[in-house]
């Protein structure tokens, strides 16, 4: 299994920005695939997460309201609509993929992409 990350971008204060994972490789029965962020001397924390056959979402409460993610079943890639962006948020965003288990959890996810970098200017 392999995650393709993109849609890196530095964007101000208060501006949007869309990130997409291309799931690759043996995606079969994968359950979940989810957004998990790292910033700078932080630990990595949950973002969002989506469940791959019925859609349903779960997000830090941080996120909620202003992250949307969702999936294409059909282009195998996962999004992250982000707005209304905030210095904070600055952090390197990475996808995830698991078969089983605790969304929120990024132990609980074998597959990883590569970061993204998302930098929010004030």
């Amino acid at each position: 299994v392999q995650l393709q990350a993109s849609g890196a971008g530095l964007v101000q204060a208060g501006g949007s920005l869309i990130l997409s994972c291309a799931l690759s490789g043996r995606t079969s029965s994968m359950y979940v695939m989810g957004w998990f962020r790292q910033a700078p001397g932080k630990e990595r924390e949950f973002v969002a997460a989506i469940i791959w056959s019925s859609g349903g979402t779960y997000y830090a409460n941080s996120m909620k309201g202003r992250f949307t993610i969702s999936r294409d079943t059909v282009k195998n890639t996962v999004y992250l609509q982000m707005n209304s962006l905030k210095p904070d948020d600055t952090a390197v965003y990475y996808c995830a993929a698991s078969r089983q288990g605790n969304v929120r959890y990024s132990g609980n996810y074998p597959y990883w992409g590569q970061g993204t970098q998302v930098t929010v200017s004030s």
